[in-house]
């Protein structure tokens, strides 16, 4: 009991050390209607960690925060699953590192800028992401940015990595929409009428080469309702609309997948073939209610493909969170998004944090026309620590399915990430 209690005062004092004030946790409020250049990339812890990375000066303000992840994965396969996938290996992996800048400009309309820099470990190189600057348009009841940035399509896609329920987004994202996009796109939101939306167009003359540039151009929108938001805020229903049409890059596309643990090959894949565009539509429902959490969404992809059949592709995910000490997750009423948990006792003011049980369903289907890239699903259920508002750590088990190669293979998952941000 001695050396924990004596460990315990070591973490205090390094976390005072770097300027944490008082005892009290600062938590976020159940609704934030405030957006930056940096949307969701860019969230600010609710209590800051340190008072050094934040400059104003005449012109404008300028911050500069990183974001580091890193997980270890262990598989137990059957012997179908071996079969199917024969490199899964237990190993640990450098999940994201990028280093963030932003900032106000001290224009009369209220203007905002970002830049994200990441670390690309698979092929060490560093990469931009979401980079550009957004302008207030009032008139048009919203704000217009211009640059690099998430198309807006899906909740999950739009909220950023460190922020969300689970350890990765539904396989069907990942293999149907790409994380980025260049171009410009509208907010808009009427808080009397709780509706929000945003409407993109893109092109790759900047990204043609990149990992997630698969679209030659693309024009994404997103509609969002909240029928039900109580007074104090923390009761809420959200609705969610998208809709999405691409013309593929140099008339080609391929679908895949990994199984919901970056640390694995990919389980899911179409294989590369010849494709003129795609329509997509997703749809999305969550509720709510204080410390708990019900939602999924679900998304349709057709595909001009006449060589193949013109495959239909489709799938998504269910969760339930429950935050065991009582948080509620924030909700941002521009964004259409969920924040991070912010504890209310974090480990430095010598509370728990906030802890999380989260359980979560996800499917996909890729075989289509004369495409067979696999039926997947996965059942998940995790438990997150959020110490402080800049540390989390997670741990999950998870039990999944592959049909493909005319064979059902079953694969158990054994996940930890840790997870730093300033």
């Amino acid at each position: 009991m001695v050396k924990r209690a004596n460990a315990a005062k070591a973490l205090l004092v390094v976390f005072g050390l770097l300027g944490l004030p008082g005892r009290v946790a600062a938590q976020r409020p159940p609704i934030d209607d405030t957006i930056t250049a940096g949307e969701s990339d860019d969230e600010e812890p609710a209590r800051k960690l340190v008072k050094f990375n934040e400059f104003a000066g005449p012109l404008g303000s300028f911050r500069v925060g990183f974001n580091f992840m890193y997980d270890y994965a262990a598989f137990s396969q059957d012997a179908n699953s071996e079969e199917q996938i024969e490199d899964v290996e237990n190993n640990g992996k450098l999940r994201d590192f990028r280093v963030l800048f932003g900032g106000r400009l001290n224009f009369k309309r209220q203007t905002t800028w970002t830049t994200g820099i990441m670390y690309d470990a698979a092929n060490d190189e560093w990469l931009f992401r979401q980079t550009g600057i957004m302008v207030d348009v009032p008139e048009i009841w919203g704000q217009i940015f211009v640059g690099r940035t998430k198309e807006g399509f899906s909740m999950n896609k739009v909220m950023v990595g460190t922020a969300g329920w689970g350890m990765e987004r539904a396989p069907i994202s990942d293999a149907t929409v790409p994380i980025l996009a260049d171009g410009i796109k509208w907010l808009g939101y009427v808080p009397k009428a709780r509706i929000l939306w945003n409407l993109g167009f893109y092109g790759d003359k900047l990204s043609e080469g990149q990992g997630f540039s698969t679209y030659d151009n693309q024009v994404s929108g997103r509609f969002v309702w909240l029928p039900v938001q109580s007074n104090d805020g923390k009761t809420l229903l959200h609705v969610g609309f998208s809709e999405r049409y691409g013309k593929t890059n140099e008339g080609k596309l391929r679908l895949r997948a990994r199984p919901g643990a970056n640390p694995a090959p990919y389980f899911i894949d179409t294989g590369e073939f010849a494709a003129d565009s795609t329509t997509m539509t997703g749809l999305e429902v969550y509720y709510r209610p204080g410390r708990f959490l019900f939602g999924g969404e679900y998304f349709l992809q057709s595909v001009d493909a006449p060589d193949s059949g013109n495959p239909f592709f489709h799938g998504g995910e269910a969760a339930v969170s429950w935050v065991i000490t009582g948080e509620t997750r924030s909700y941002n009423t521009r964004g259409g998004y969920f924040n991070a948990i912010s504890p209310e006792q974090s480990i430095d003011s010598g509370g728990p944090g906030a802890w999380e049980a989260v359980t979560q369903f996800t499917y996909a289907d890729l075989d289509s026309g004369t495409l067979t890239g696999g039926k997947y699903w996965r059942f998940t259920p995790m438990l997150n620590w959020h110490a402080s508002g800049n540390l989390r750590l997670e741990i999950s088990y998870g039990y999944g399915s592959l049909d493909r190669f005319g064979l059902v293979g079953k694969t158990q998952f054994f996940q930890t990430r840790f997870q730093f941000l300033l």
